[in-house]
């Protein structure tokens, strides 16, 4: 299935059913009244995040959604049938934005997340409502209300805790392949990976986390060489980005040094958070450098050149080489920001149940100063009323 993670679509929700201007005419019964009911409500268009889907492909083709209209109302106090709802269902981690002002009307960011898009119309109003002792026979409705209607851009970033960037034939691929149970392709020619990929790694039975794998960036990306920028939006949720740098690269030519740096210009031309994020650099295809003192070498003087890191490993992701150190730290460092994210929401929690006593303390006793002063209201008017 070809990955689409952008699409624009219209949605449009039902129409409210008209009251309806009736009188009851039964045989015995003169003069019966009016009788119309209301129109039913037009039905609304709701969008739902489901774990099962990974691409946004079913609104490639089809790009309208439209609700059902209510009913009208009839006579004999019969009101009118609500349209029925619409739900879209979507990919965990789709933003749906206005086109016109690309306002953010819904993040759909777990499963089962349900957000109305668009609502529908009220039912009119029939003249069973406009009833009065001076006006006992109205001819007066009301009209249905129409329902919204709304073009929306649908954007999916991909939910992971963890994203892989790189250049081409850096080896991401069979990095994810070697800690995780994904499958993606894997071939000696640059641009492989021509979609996300997403794995599941496990590093207990009750401890895991999601690595994101993405195609290969090459310098110029932002004026749109190779597959330009178009997937590093799926790495703004995670919370590590995982460098891979090839450091035994077959081109004599080939700077590492020059490369990684042209990787970190990428991200900053797109989004300056994404540089500001924690970023850890994976030195890969040590096993193309037999000679343990040439490889000590090497990796030292890519390490001088390239500069201050927050921290890096060494690995070969072939023969899964230091992936487990990586694995093991990965789960480490959000072990500890769950943990932390945990405390401040427990202490949030125990800050609104220590205030909440006071507030009602509070309104008790306003509510006593109230009665206070209603009864002495009460003592003057009798005082008043008995000179």
């Amino acid at each position: 299935m070809k990955f689409f993670d952008e699409a624009r679509i219209e949605v449009i929700a039902g129409d409210g059913g008209n009251g309806a201007a009736t009188f009851r005419r039964e045989k015995y019964i003169p003069m019966g009244g009016p009788d119309g009911g209301d129109g039913g409500k037009g039905g609304d268009v709701y969008a739902v995040a489901d774990r099962n889907l990974n691409t946004l492909i079913d609104f490639r083709y089809k790009r309208t959604f439209l609700a059902e209209r209510g009913e009208n109302g009839r006579g004999a106090d019969c009101y009118g049938k609500g349209g029925d709802d619409i739900e879209l269902r979507m990919p965990v981690g789709t933003i749906i934005s206005l086109q016109e002002t690309g306002e953010v009307i819904a993040d759909l960011d777990h499963d089962g997340k349900r957000v109305m898009i668009a609502k529908g119309g009220r039912g009119g109003l029939g003249n069973l409502h406009f009833k009065t002792s001076t006006n006992r026979a109205p001819r007066k409705k009301t009209m249905g209300q129409e329902g919204e209607r709304k073009s929306l851009n649908l954007e999916l970033k991909v939910l992971a805790d963890v994203g892989l960037l790189g250049m081409p034939n850096a080896g991401k691929s069979t990095f994810i392949r070697a800690v995780s149970s994904a499958k993606p392709k894997v071939a000696d020619y640059p641009f492989t990976t021509l979609a996300p990929n997403l794995g599941v790694v496990r590093t207990s039975e009750n401890r895991s986390f999601v690595i994101a794998d993405i195609p290969g960036l090459i310098e110029g990306a932002a004026d749109g060489a190779g597959l330009g920028h178009q997937f590093l939006r799926h790495l703004q949720r995670t919370h590590i980005l995982l460098h891979i740098v090839d450091i035994a690269p077959f081109d004599p030519e080939a700077d590492p040094v020059r490369d990684a740096h042209a990787i970190v210009e990428e991200l900053r031309k797109y989004d300056e958070e994404l540089v500001n994020k924690r970023r850890w650099l994976v030195l890969n295809k040590l096993d193309l450098i037999p000679d343990d003192e040439e490889r000590k070498a090497r990796v030292a003087a890519f390490l001088e050149a390239y500069g201050p890191v927050d921290r890096h490993f060494q690995v070969s992701a072939i023969s899964r080489t230091g992936c487990q150190e990586v694995v093991f730290a990965i789960q480490d460092i959000l072990d500890e920001e769950k943990a932390a994210a945990q405390a401040a929401a427990d202490a949030a929690a125990a800050l609104a149940a220590e205030s909440r006593p006071e507030d009602s303390t509070e309104d008790l006793d306003a509510g006593d100063d109230y009665d206070e002063e209603y009864e002495d209201d009460e003592d003057e008017d009798d005082e008043n009323s008995n000179p």
